[in-house]
């Protein structure tokens, strides 16, 4: 009996040894299955529908994009419509301050002659933000909210958006003036030592308040800003979103942000099989991947300055990696052939001891001295100094 037990189980061993992959044949008509994302916001804050289709995991970075465009509206149980403005690129804007004691349905109608139907969708009203606020710790800055959910809103979804002001390796206030053929301070609009990034984050933070006592989300933690990190040398601001959602909106971003994880996007490929509450009209069998929901969305912004947080050693950023200012001294006869290429810069002006004009420069690469070259001069409309 022993020895037939042996055999048994070195024929097992040896059967799960040769097993191969298992790839699932996947039909070509499934890898082009209509996604939708979007959360629209009840009381007129601009909010995006993004319509896209899946495609096969394995498609390389050159694949190209095709986007649905149509015709999209949201319309009430009374038969009011109300149209989302095409953006381009599948993406679809709404802005309209609706009732939220009416339940509505989200219409899509494709300019390849396929329509889709949400489900009914009642607006869920989102709490406040009771505080949103910054710790420094031993890995940087993390940024916290605190919020209270209730027998309406117990799940959340957070989303944020940041921006921050920033300086060049070699910051310089100076410019050579090509019709001029010298160099001269830089006014606001030629500005190159200081600009601003606005940055989109794809992270999605979920949470379940009735996880906690009185369901009452304390410090949960938005975002970690690694130690040394270039947005937090000037100044940095920070908005984040809070929405509420049912249950089954819960479960499908929690599949999207699992899939943000494993791919690095929130536009990365889908399976088609993730399901939401959306219909197509002319075949109710065919997928639809997304999920829509209604509500009320509640935002605060945070702002860190740099006194905040110092001392802030300021990590090495790639753009800058090489980055001097030349030793020798460009002098003014010289200004044309030095700079009228635009691929150096006057970085460091040079004062005789009695001086009150530069007698010439220090020369440095235009992409360490100027901002522009990534990012913006202009203050966004909202910065606060």
């Amino acid at each position: 009996m022993r020895k037939t037990s042996t055999y048994l189980y070195v024929f097992l061993l040896l059967l799960a040894s040769c097993r191969e992959p298992f790839n699932p044949e996947i039909e070509p008509t499934d890898l082009k299955v209509l996604v939708v994302e979007g959360y629209l916001d009840t009381e007129g804050i601009p909010s995006i529908l993004n319509l896209s289709y899946t495609r096969n995991i394995d498609a390389d970075d050159d694949f190209q994009l095709i986007y649905p465009e149509g015709t999209v509206f949201l319309e009430s149980e009374s038969g009011a419509q109300f149209p989302l403005t095409s953006l381009g690129n599948g993406s679809f804007e709404f802005s309209e301050d609706i009732p939220e004691d009416q339940i509505y349905r989200l219409k899509i109608f494709l300019n390849d002659g396929s329509s889709y139907s949400s489900e009914q969708i009642q607006p869920i009203i989102t709490p406040e933000i009771i505080d949103v606020g910054f710790e420094r710790n031993e890995n940087g800055v993390e940024v916290y909210l605190t919020t209270k959910g209730d027998q309406n809103a117990d799940d959340f979804l957070w989303t944020f958006e940041e921006a921050y002001a920033f300086r060049p390796k070699i910051p310089t206030a100076y410019r050579y003036d090509p019709d001029r053929k010298t160099v001269v301070l830089a006014t606001e609009e030629f500005r190159t030592d200081l600009c601003y990034r606005e940055v989109s984050s794809s992270d999605l933070i979920l949470e379940t308040s009735s996880r906690f006592e009185d369901q009452y989300v304390f410090r949960q933690s938005i975002l970690q800003i690694p130690r040394g990190d270039e947005r937090l040398t000037v100044r940095y601001t920070i908005e984040i979103s809070q929405k509420a959602l049912d249950k089954n909106a819960s479960e499908f971003w929690e599949v999207m942000r699992k899939n943000t994880d494993d791919l690095g996007s929130i536009f990365s490929p889908l399976p088609s099989n993730i399901g939401g509450n959306f219909v197509n009209d002319q075949d109710p069998s065919a997928p639809v991947v997304g999920y829509l929901s209604l509500g009320t969305v509640r935002q605060r912004r945070l702002w860190i300055d740099f006194r905040d947080v110092i001392p802030w050693g300021v990590a090495e950023v790639e753009d800058y990696f090489g980055c001097i200012a030349e030793g020798d001294t460009v002098e003014i006869p010289d200004y044309e052939s030095a700079f009228k290429t635009g691929s150096y810069t006057p970085a460091i002006p040079i004062y005789c001891d009695t001086c009150y004009e530069p007698i010439g420069f220090r020369k440095a690469e235009r992409r360490c001295t100027d901002c522009t070259l990534r990012g913006s001069n202009v203050k966004p409309d909202y910065w606060e100094d």
